[in-house]
């Protein structure tokens, strides 16, 4: 495996392993402030990422490279609301997009094919939760500071993004 590509490999390794248990903080904290359905999204967005994760690994070893298990950094442990909690979950898929696009732009310049051909399933991944992620912020702004509303929110979140997702 070309050095460039494993290290940035394991570069994504730790982004997904790092939003995963930012993504548990998240469901934690809003668990705590009784929005039960945000917490299960969170709660099961936090283990999508470690499949994410996971899956990187795998490849990495069957690939005859070598993972770096990466040390995380603490999480956020608290929000101002839930327009907060949403942004921050916006910025963090935006941000594993734009390093998902430099794995790309790397395995094409490295003419690394069987690479590229599987950060495809990333990159379409990806489409998915930035779009799921939006939809929500939008609702949340829709929504504003009204209280019957963020419990309205918080009750239809999983069917709201089970929706988008099969769009």
């Amino acid at each position: 495996m070309n050095a460039t590509i494993e290290e940035l490999l394991n570069n994504q390794i730790k982004f997904e392993a790092q939003a995963s248990i930012q993504y548990l903080a998240m469901a934690s904290w809003a668990d705590a402030e009784g929005y039960n359905g945000v917490a299960e999204f969170f709660y099961n967005q936090s283990e999508e990422e470690r499949t994410h994760m996971t899956k990187l690994v795998k490849f990495v070893n069957e690939r005859s490279g070598k993972v770096i298990v990466p040390a995380l950094d603490a999480p956020k442990p608290a929000y101002n609301g839930l327009n907060e909690l949403f942004e921050k979950f916006l910025e963090s898929e935006e941000f594993v997009t734009q390093q998902i696009n430099h794995i790309i732009f790397e395995c094409l310049q490295h003419k690394d094919y069987n690479v590229h051909n599987f950060m495809q399933w990333y990159v379409s991944e990806q489409l998915e939760e930035e779009a799921v992620a939006r939809t929500l912020l939008d609702k949340l702004n829709i929504i504003g500071g009204d209280k019957s509303g963020h419990y309205l929110f918080d009750r239809d979140i999983l069917t709201i993004a089970a929706s988008h997702e099969d769009e």
